[in-house]
């Protein structure tokens, strides 16, 4: 059954990942904590490693398809995503488990809120 979840979970961050251009992180990450009791750093160490593989391949492919994708600067920017990635990492293991979840919290609700009044 716990398959079955995490097949839709991964499911439902892949269409708003596709529709809406989001990272799964802002889907699987707090599913993972609130619905599967995992710690802030296992929940993004699993969401790293679940985007490493799809990362939105067939979406990207989709929108190049449409003439919708950059491919210079989307090598430029997945060079320092990888670079940053581990610089990230190194440094969220320093971070107690509890103020990183809210450190990742406040910058969701930050950018919801500049979403929802900056016109």
């Amino acid at each position: 059954m716990i398959w079955l979840a995490l097949l839709a979970t991964g499911l439902c961050a892949g269409v708003l990942s596709g529709l809406l251009g989001i990272g799964g992180a802002t889907i699987v990450i707090p599913t993972l904590i609130y619905f599967f009791g995992l710690s802030q750093h296992f929940a993004q160490g699993t969401t790293l490693a679940m985007m490493v593989p799809p990362i939105g391949l067939l979406a990207a492919w989709y929108y190049w398809k449409q003439g919708n994708v950059n491919i210079g600067w989307a090598a430029v920017l997945a060079l320092g995503f990888f670079i940053g990635g581990l610089v990230g990492a190194y440094y969220a293991h320093m971070i107690p488990d509890g103020v990183l979840r809210k450190v990742f919290g406040g910058f969701l609700l930050l950018i919801a809120l500049r979403l929802i009044f900056k016109s």
